[in-house]
């Protein structure tokens, strides 16, 4: 009987709490907060040409409301207000759908006309060189649509297609000059193009045509065979200073190949005896005087006549360069390609190919320029490979800095025994000293460039001076007493005696124009007189 009695009251107690509990959530749900009229928004959809309208719950976003709708936004659509706004007021909603789309169209690029001079022609007589071919010029439009109407059209893409080439005329002109013979190749660079000169003065022919040659680099192989050359621009950004290419010189029409290198300002040569393999060093483009800053390192690449590149090696890493080194070292190869000299403002040596490292042989005394620009010495190897000519900066007595000395000279230095003997005084600061080939008895000359003002070198003119090897014999070939010299620039000698008389060329310009020394003659003879030639080189 108890036990009953304790289970009734046991369920009674359960019945209870529950009922308790029921209250308790009926008297909950009265309280919370019910949609009223006042809690719904209305709003407009406008999207795909309709309106549509309906009443939303305040706070939902408006991406919330486009699902709702099924209306499903591109990458380009525009949506007012911005998808993730909360609405909290009446308002519209506005889908603008955006499209893009590509139209290529094709440009003639008009070739342009070049007029030759040349003074080989008689008077007024023209010869068509090379025929004018137009090129083409590829230009993607970007067009964008908004709900179907053109809003824009720019310009997306250029690309040349094929690059024009320039119709070359020759024109003759009125003052002629006697063709010679020639022996080997020689190019010169007139008006940003390359020509060649082969077997005599008077057969010339275009190599490059392009018009943009800068004369950085201007070099032929050994073999004649190739031309290494830069072109400004051409990299893929915009600060781009200039680019390398190559081109065969015997290929009628022969295409310029781009070598995929660029920024070079100071050093890009063949090396010697080497098949297609070229060594070069770069700079930084710089927004700031002089345009650059360098990176005074070494690479070598060998390519296939193709040009495809089938080797590549960084020799020295770029580096400091040593004093004023923001300018650039330079580098010049001995004649038997076994050896790299290099020259800086504070120094010249040869370069480590094996340990990848300077070698210092003189140490030089920079100078201070006091501009944009610092002074480096030129460079010339004997024909033998064992010795190296140089400027050398010498100190004057009573001034403040030794590095403003106006007091250079030519000096060489024998690399097996060591000495550095002093050969020609007071040349000024680029005498530029080239040695010959090899004459009669192993014996060659030694050419220079004498300044006519030796302690204001850097803005007088120069006179061409040849010495024997040894500094003796020192004689001025160029120009006659009390004419006006030349500018500063680099010497060429004919890369063998000429069949004709047995004697070396020296090849130098003059007032923008060709001229030939002949050794034997000791005679200057004028080449051209267009007055437009910037750089030579023979081989």
């Amino acid at each position: 009987m108890i036990g009953d009695r304790l289970n009734s009251k046991i369920i009674l107690a359960s019945k209870i709490l529950l009922f308790l509990a029921f209250l308790a959530f009926l008297l909950t749900s009265c309280n919370q907060p019910q949609p009223t009229q006042e809690s719904l928004i209305s709003i407009r959809i406008i999207a795909d040409g309709k309106q549509e309208r309906a009443e939303v719950l305040a706070g939902v976003t408006v991406q919330g409301i486009l699902d709702r709708f099924n209306i499903t936004l591109n990458n380009l659509d525009k949506v007012t207000p911005h998808p993730s706004t909360p609405v909290t007021a009446s308002i519209d909603i506005v889908v603008v759908r955006v499209r893009e789309s590509f139209e290529i169209q094709e440009k003639v690029i008009p070739f342009e006309q070049q007029v030759v001079r040349n003074e080989s022609m008689p008077e007024g007589q023209t010869l068509l060189i090379q025929p004018g071919v137009n090129g083409v010029q590829q230009i993607t439009h970007r067009k964008v649509f908004e709900d179907s109407k053109e809003v824009s059209n720019t310009i997306f893409k250029t690309a040349v297609l094929t690059e024009p080439r320039p119709e070359i005329v020759m024109v003759g002109v009125q003052k002629p000059f006697t063709p010679v013979n020639l022996p080997g190749k020689l190019v010169y660079l007139a008006g940003g193009n390359a020509w060649l000169m082969e077997r005599s003065s008077g057969n010339r022919k275009p190599v490059v045509t392009t018009g943009d040659l800068d004369g950085r680099v201007f070099s032929l192989s050994d073999n004649g065979e190739w031309l290494l050359f830069t072109r400004k621009g051409g990299g893929e950004s915009k600060d781009t200073i200039n680019s390398l290419w190559m081109v065969q010189t015997d290929q009628e029409g022969a295409k310029p190949i781009s070598l995929r290198v660029n920024n070079i300002i100071h050093f890009a040569a063949w090396q010697p005896g080497s098949q297609l393999t070229i060594t070069f060093s770069t700079v930084e483009p710089r927004l700031t005087a002089p345009g650059w800053q360098a990176n005074n390192d070494l690479h070598r690449i060998s390519y296939a006549p193709s040009g495809m590149m089938l080797k590549r090696e960084k020799i020295i890493e770029s580096n400091s360069g040593g004093v004023y080194g923001w300018w650039g070292t330079n580098f010049a190869w001995s004649p038997d390609g076994k050896q790299l000299a290099y020259s800086r403002p504070d120094g010249i040596g040869l370069v480590d190919l094996e340990k990848a490292q300077f070698q210092p042989l003189v140490s030089l005394l920079p100078y201070q320029a006091r501009g944009d620009w610092a002074w480096v010495s030129g460079i010339g190897w004997s024909p033998k490979s064992n010795v190296l000519y140089f400027s050398n900066h010498l100190t004057k007595a009573g001034l403040v800095s030794e590095e403003t000395s106006p007091i250079f000279d030519m000096s060489a230095f024998v690399l097996k025994s060591g000495p550095m003997l002093q050969l020609a005084p007071l040349t000024g600061m680029f005498a530029y000293p080239a040695p010959s080939p090899l004459y009669s008895n192993n014996r060659f000359l030694v050419a220079y460039l004498q300044s006519l003002q030796p302690e204001q070198s850097e803005t007088s003119k120069y006179r061409i001076v040849i010495m024997d090897r040894d500094g003796s014999n020192r004689r001025t070939i160029f120009p006659l007493e009390g004419s006006q010299g030349v500018e500063p620039q680099k010497l060429v000698w004919a890369p063998v005696r000429s069949p004709d008389t047995n004697s070396l060329w020296l090849a130098f310009l003059f007032q923008g124009n060709l001229w030939l020394y002949q050794q034997g003659q000791n005679i200057s003879t004028q080449i051209t007189g267009d007055g437009l030639i910037t750089k030579i080189d023979w081989k």
